[in-house]
């Protein structure tokens, strides 16, 4: 699985947020609509990593997905963008590549 935040996501993230320099943002899922399994989408927060799944830092920001929430992403990679209109940030699913 890999995770992409790309810079303008986290600077919107980094200004919502008043973010500073090394904070960590924890995407965990929770139920609600408009996630790739009905029925759950992601959240997210500040939080202090304990067990990794993936990871990736953008803009001096590190986003990160716990072990226990792995399941939600069966094979599949996430980026995070701004949508057209650049009003906030969105999910973006693709499968993983085959090995």
């Amino acid at each position: 699985m890999k995770l992409h935040v790309t810079d303008q996501a986290a600077k919107w993230y980094k200004e919502e947020f008043d973010a500073e320099k090394n904070d960590y943002f924890r995407l965990f899922v929770r139920y609600g609509f408009g996630g790739r399994i009905p029925g759950f989408s992601l959240g997210i927060g500040r939080d202090t990593p304990y067990s990794e799944y993936a990871s990736t830092n953008a803009e001096g920001i590190n986003f990160y997905i716990e072990e226990k929430d792995a399941w939600y992403f069966d094979e599949h990679n996430l980026t995070i963008q701004m949508n057209e209109q650049g009003l906030e940030p969105e999910f973006i699913y693709n499968p993983n590549e085959p090995k």
